[in-house]
């Protein structure tokens, strides 16, 4: 009966015993180059998914390029507010964005920045956009006049094709 108990005991000791520990995924610091149009020193609004997802891992979703959605492939990290959308090229960083601009821009008033980025080539009542070396930068505002969405796209405005 006594080596019965110890060896239920054990039994369920080590199922217990077995279970697993698992580490939660890091990233780096995602740092958003504005006048390169680079994330984290190395991704473009081009680079492809696979890429995106071995330097940045810790993605919330994804959805592969050829996807019949309504904004196609891309790389999501819907907790940093920053978005890939790799089948039409382009980064789209909302107001919550948790990590760091080179220009600071998010909640900057409209016209406070001209000096760093000059005129833009393109504006409309909500949107500025400007042609930069990389391609387009699409600056969105608020009621308020305030920055609260950048879109970085490696295409040039004749061919930008942004989700609405």
């Amino acid at each position: 009966m006594k080596k019965l108990l110890i060896l239920l005991v054990s039994v369920s000791l080590l199922s217990t015993a077995n279970a697993q520990l698992t580490t939660k995924t890091k990233c780096p610091d995602f740092i958003v180059d504005i006048l390169d149009g680079k994330v984290s020193g190395t991704i473009k609004a081009s680079s492809p998914d696979y890429d995106i997802k071995r330097i940045l891992p810790c993605f919330t979703g994804s959805q592969s390029d050829g996807s019949t959605s309504k904004c196609g492939g891309g790389v999501f990290y819907k907790d940093k507010d920053i978005y890939f959308y790799t089948d039409r090229d382009y980064i789209q960083i909302g107001e919550k964005f948790k990590g760091k601009l080179t220009i600071p821009l998010l909640g900057a008033k409209r016209n406070s920045f001209f000096k760093t980025l000059g005129n833009p080539k393109m504006t409309d009542d909500g949107w500025d956009a400007w042609q930069m070396s990389y391609g387009t930068l699409v600056l969105h505002y608020n009621k308020a006049g305030k920055v609260n969405l950048i879109q970085i796209s490696t295409n040039g405005m004749n061919t930008l094709s942004l989700c609405e």
